[in-house]
């Protein structure tokens, strides 16, 4: 794993602030994206499957780990939240929410434990030829924080066609203004798990942000999700 203390976290808070979300170095080598694809037929590493169509979600399919997370998803989980709480507080003192975070994930994950989210929230989510992934945002109880990252373990062109990563922010007063990433495998994307700051004439607005996965055309597309609070 690359050390997400030496990325340029000034440069991902202004493309965070800018456009919403802002992608990372090479987080995972490929040998460590292989590890967790391989994780995902051990059934004693997760705690619970979703197949998306019997939820309305999509078509596919995901697993959230189970504890203990592998190694490689909670060093990760652990190094990018400290770095991504300055962003995080900021965008809450601006939106005028009250809730603040700690410096470290083991306190916040206390917090999250105390009000009754106990479960984790890292996943790998699996698509075939013809999956895709509805437009959604990922809040598991009272707690939420608001910055998650998504890692592609899957080569484009390689593993897979099409499955862009999508954004969707709901402005107000306004159309909605969508955007697709694609990475390259190890590669992450970080983005607003449910609100980010808008800056008017006004002062600070609220925009409402979805994600999801366009249509794989082809082949099998792996990617690991990063939730930082826990579920109930």
């Amino acid at each position: 794993m690359s050390a997400p203390k030496t990325w340029d976290w000034p440069a991902i808070g202004a493309a965070l602030d800018r456009d919403g979300y802002a992608t990372t170095p090479t987080v995972l080598s490929p040998t460590e994206c292989d590890t967790l694809i391989g994780y995902y037929d051990e059934p004693k590493r997760w705690r619970s499957k979703v197949h998306m169509a019997r939820h309305r979600f999509g078509s596919g399919e995901y697993q959230y780990f189970a504890h203990p997370l592998p190694e490689s998803v909670s060093e990760l989980r652990a190094a990018v939240y400290p770095q991504l709480v300055p962003i995080a507080n900021a965008w809450h003192e601006k939106l005028g929410f009250d809730a603040r975070f700690p410096a470290g994930l083991e306190e916040f994950l206390d917090i999250c434990h105390r009000a009754g989210q106990n479960r984790p929230t890292p996943l790998v989510l699996r698509y075939r030829e013809g999956d895709y992934n509805c437009l959604h945002q990922d809040i598991y109880g009272e707690h939420a924080f608001p910055l998650q990252l998504m890692v592609i373990l899957s080569e484009l062109d390689v593993d897979y066609t099409g499955g862009e990563f999508m954004l969707v922010e709901n402005l107000p007063r306004a159309q909605s203004r969508g955007r697709s990433i694609t990475l390259r495998k190890g590669q992450a994307v970080i983005w607003p798990t449910r609100y980010r700051p808008g800056v008017g004439q006004r002062g600070y607005y609220r925009i409402a942000v979805r994600h999801g996965v366009s249509t794989v055309h082809s082949g099998l597309r792996h990617t690991l999700g990063v939730i930082f609070h826990d579920a109930t």
